[in-house]
């Protein structure tokens, strides 16, 4: 017995160290990156030969870099000492080469780019982590799209306890920014997480959420669809063509053939960020008696002079009747600091000329995953109501 268990290793190791032979066993076990102690973290990479190694990370400013500190065995170690309660990213630049921390196998991609991710505890980001609350259902989803011609996928979140009951849901639509996808809600945004905590805390009501994709000219998440591995690019084609709000109904039509929903407009809601925020307001602005909630966050306001549509046109006669139609709730969030503020405070004054009702949230900080995440969480309670 004992002999053929010694066969049995030698000849499983070599296929094992095979089949593995990418993955790396010999990390220094001693080294931990990020190191969290309440508001300070402290970063490390092992990298001796390296001349210059600098922190990059999402709470610094753009040219603000932080130069490492090396010991005598190689290890470069960075120490910030008050980081507020949130999700951050970050990454390393090594001789001028940005890179991810290899002992953190905690990561996110945001456009291109792929960065190391940790969280500070604390209540403003609670919600954001898992909890042990009863937990709803992600699924990625197929719909066929007449209008473009095309299969196209979306995220869709159930809540907790949907596949037992036969109970209709009211139903957010959620959109995400430029460069974004029907991922980005889910992995940079936390969108489950934060649905999952704020209905088992009896804050918000339990909804479904749907997350398109919100480039035309992309059909799903890069490397998701026959479009197959390609550069990624932030600008599209299709930002200010009209495509994505002019199709928009087929994601209504695909909800409600599909799901369980409350099909009118006091229960359906529409949200975005940036682009996403754009698009909810042209969407929401065209169809006026289709969503009776709508939420801006940080949003662009105005297609480029060159850019054309039926949709876009008319836009101040379009939120007359917007508003003699009496939707529930208008929500405008941006941060102080942010480069469409401007924008913003324009768009406000013409809607306060109209005598247009909105609710006005302005927060710190700029166009930042941080504040959508925030603005979300405040937004979603006030939900069919």
């Amino acid at each position: 017995m004992k002999i053929t268990s010694i066969l049995y290793l030698l000849l499983l190791g070599p296929l094992v160290g095979n089949a593995q032979e990418n993955l790396d066993f010999s990390g220094n076990k001693t080294i931990v990156s990020p190191e969290i102690n309440g508001k300070q973290i402290t970063f490390r990479l092992l990298a001796p030969e390296a001349k210059t190694v600098k922190l990059q990370g999402n709470w610094m400013k753009t040219d603000d870099l932080n130069s490492g500190i090396k010991d005598s065995r190689g290890v470069w170690s960075f120490t910030n000492q008050d980081l507020k309660p949130d999700i951050y990213t970050y990454s390393f630049i090594v001789d001028g080469v940005k890179a991810t921390d290899p002992n953190n196998a905690y990561q996110v991609r945001d456009v291109s780019s792929v960065m190391s991710m940790f969280i500070v505890n604390g209540p403003e980001s609670s919600n954001y982590t898992v909890q042990n609350v009863p937990h709803g259902t992600v699924a990625k989803r197929w719909y066929t799209s007449r209008g473009l011609k095309e299969d196209r996928r979306l995220t869709v979140y159930t809540p907790p306890g949907y596949e037992a009951s036969k109970e209709k849901y009211p139903v957010l639509y959620l959109l995400h920014g430029m460069g974004g996808d029907e991922e980005a809600w889910m992995t940079l945004g936390r969108a489950s997480q934060i649905l999952d905590n704020l209905i088992a805390q009896g804050k918000a009501k339990p909804m479904i959420v749907i997350m398109p994709n919100g480039h035309t000219s992309n059909a799903a998440a890069p490397g998701e669809s026959s479009k197959g591995f390609y550069k990624i690019d932030m600008v599209t084609p299709d930002i200010f063509t009209g495509d994505m709000e002019a199709n928009f109904s087929e994601i209504i039509a695909f909800t409600e053939q599909n799901y369980r929903v409350k099909a009118d407009a006091k229960n359906r809601a529409i949200a975005g960020l940036s682009m996403g925020g754009f698009h909810s307001l042209y969407i929401s602005a065209n169809q006026t008696k289709t969503f009776d909630y709508i939420g801006l966050f940080s949003p662009a306001i105005l297609p480029p002079e060159n850019k054309k549509s039926p949709i876009y046109e008319n836009l101040d006669a379009k939120l007359q009747v917007q508003k003699t139609n009496a939707y529930r709730l208008y929500w405008i969030a941006i941060g102080k600091t942010d480069f469409l503020y401007k924008h913003v405070a324009g768009f406000r004054d013409k809607l306060d000329k109209m005598n247009f009702s909105y609710q006005y949230v302005e927060s710190e900080g700029g166009h930042t995953w941080s504040n959508w995440r925030k603005y979300l969480n405040d937004f979603v309670p006030q939900l069919f109501k």
